[in-house]
């Protein structure tokens, strides 16, 4: 399984609930995914960790997927509302891939109108 995320640039992204933020390990795979800002900083005075945004895009090895939609949801998935977390929790890893491009989740109603103001400015140029 694999997905997608990108640097956090604005912090309002990072205090957004709709924006699903990752945790990634040394090797390249999600530690967590969270609706909250996360990784939480105690001390900034020893630095800020990368803060990183999830591009709900997937990539699945077809075993993986039958796999995945064969299990009961778990915990942490429904606390937090993200299917993602079904995977972590029943030990499927996940890699995780950077990309610098901008995308456009259409979540909400509020998102909706974001990508047609995007398109109708780029329907004009």
């Amino acid at each position: 399984m694999t997905t997608l995320f990108r640097r956090i640039q604005d912090v309002a992204e990072l205090n957004n609930p709709n924006i699903t933020k990752i945790v990634i390990d040394r090797g390249g795979f999600a530690l967590y995914f969270s609706r909250a800002p996360i990784p939480y900083v105690r001390d900034p005075r020893g630095g800020w960790p990368p803060l990183y945004r999830h591009i709900g895009l997937y990539a699945y090895r077809r075993s993986a997927l039958l796999v995945l939609a064969s299990l009961e949801p778990t915990p942490l998935e429904r606390s937090e509302a993200l299917e993602q977390l079904r995977a972590l929790e029943h030990g499927i890893r996940i890699k995780a891939v950077e990309t610098r491009h901008e995308s456009f989740e259409v979540n909400t109603p509020e998102d909706l109108e974001q990508v047609r103001k995007l398109l109708a400015t780029t329907t004009k140029s």
